[in-house]
């Protein structure tokens, strides 16, 4: 994803971050984003008075040590529910009746359990909020969209608890994977409407309950990292979750402060309000950043001490060029993109395991695999985080002018490649492959026969 000029690499990291389009959609996001300034929706009106209960910030406790490293390596795969990529599938919210609908979606993800298991994956992560919306019976958010197409509406059944049964059935954890900050994926009137929509139900969309948190960034409605009690709210989630469910981990992805050239997040009121201390912004971003993370891992190992907490960033934290601390790699980081000091966490042990996103292959110049590979594995060393490598399988087998590697014999050589040096680092625990639809793209049956023989039964 690194192009020739910097300012090329620095946006194709951007948009990998988003890391839940298809390869076509991320190509056309990268062409959105060199265009134009895009237009945002702002809203005039005062917002509703808020339907629930202001939220006590949360006490800090010291963390508990890390549970003991099992013996098997993770073997992970992302299973996206934003705009149904992975599942649900389109066509049950389509059925004739709720029995219809309900068996289709559960039929397909035990269809998808079973393929999963068949290939050797030991771990789900199972995108459980995608937005402002949930896939559990939530009394802080309304029902997630996904499910039925509506809003609010109760799908007829617990896809979280669902998919716990099934995949602990089966010998498989499941990690809920939550974007923390997102509220839409778009800003047109449509989606406005249906979120003030849900002002009548139990619970309302916080688009309507805290109108003030909202912000737009990246062409979507998302909530300002600035507010603490915003990061309250979603410390609450979380623990909603860790508390009702047997999860085995929590896993928040990249979205920290996700903005686009053209539609970056107006936060200077916040900063104006909440920076007291900070001559930078930045600085006061990524203080905002290790709040949430501090926040969340304490209460996670408050209900529950044996609930795994980890983030999935973007690869490169820094490069070398800007801190000698850095890899040796040229593109967009986290901590100047995303507002996000990945590596501090780790060094503080504020994470179970950290899963950098290392999507480029070993012949990728501005960030080659097995250097961003060894960086990390030294960054975890001295540690007790665990780390897990999240690599491209949505590149196999996609033309690519910057990247024919993933060309080659169907990708083979290259993922082989790369599972080598993960299974070679004693300091690798584990991979996660992006994302679970494209273990089942034409273009990707060879990688995916080699993956079977590699770690299937």
């Amino acid at each position: 994803m690194i192009l020739s000029s910097d300012y090329l690499i620095e946006m194709e990291f951007t948009i990998v971050s988003l890391r839940h389009f298809s390869s076509a959609t991320l190509v056309k996001k990268l062409a959105g984003l060199a265009a134009a300034v895009v237009l945002l929706v702002s809203c005039s009106s005062a917002p509703p008075k808020s339907l629930v209960t202001p939220l006590h910030p949360v006490s800090l406790h010291p963390l508990q040590p890390p549970s003991a490293q099992g013996k098997e390596p993770v073997r992970g795969v992302w299973l996206a529910t934003i705009s149904r990529l992975d599942w649900p599938p389109v066509s049950s919210i389509n059925a004739g009746s709720a029995a219809v609908r309900i068996n289709q979606q559960q039929k397909t993800l035990t269809d998808k359990l079973d393929k999963l298991k068949s290939l050797g994956i030991n771990t789900v992560f199972f995108q459980v909020k995608p937005d402002g919306t949930a896939l559990w019976a939530s009394k802080i958010l309304p029902w997630s969209d996904m499910m039925t197409g509506k809003i609010g509406q109760d799908p007829g059944y617990d896809p979280l608890q669902f998919m716990l049964s099934e995949a602990h059935q089966r010998g498989m954890k499941v990690h809920a994977w939550f974007n923390p900050y997102r509220v839409s994926v778009n800003t047109k009137p449509s989606t406005v409407a249906e979120l003030n929509a849900t002002l009548s139900l139990q619970p309302a969309s916080v688009f309507v309950l805290h109108r003030d948190w909202i912000r737009t960034a990246g062409d979507r409605f998302v909530l300002d990292p600035g507010i603490p009690q915003a990061r309250d709210w979603i410390t609450s989630i979380v623990a909603e979750v860790v508390a009702h469910y047997p999860v085995d981990g929590v896993q928040f992805d990249d979205y920290f402060y996700a903005e686009s050239p053209g539609s970056s997040l107006n936060d200077s009121a916040t900063f104006q309000k909440y920076g007291h201390g900070f001559v930078s912004k930045a600085d006061w971003r990524r203080h905002n950043t290790q709040q949430l993370i501090e926040q969340v891992s304490r209460t996670i190992k408050q209900i529950k001490p044996n609930v795994e907490f980890g983030v999935s960033p973007a690869g490169v934290w820094r490069n070398l060029s800007h801190d000698p601390a850095g890899s040796q790699t040229q593109g967009a980081a986290a901590y100047d993109e995303a507002y996000a000091d990945t590596r501090s966490w780790v060094q503080q042990g504020l994470l179970d395991y950290i899963a950098p996103q290392l999507y480029w292959p070993f012949a990728r110049q501005a960030a080659r695999y097995d250097v961003l590979a060894k960086w990390w594995a030294d960054v975890v060393k001295p540690t007790q985080t665990r780390l897990y490598i999240g690599i491209a399988l949505y590149k196999v087998g996609e033309p690519s002018k910057n990247e024919p590697d993933w060309m080659i014999n169907g990708g083979v050589p290259e993922l082989k490649k790369q599972l080598d040096l993960n299974e070679s680092l004693p300091q690798i625990n584990g991979t996660i492959l992006f994302r679970e639809n494209y273990v089942n793209q034409p273009q990707t049956q060879q990688a995916v026969s080699y993956i079977r023989s590699r770690w299937g039964s």
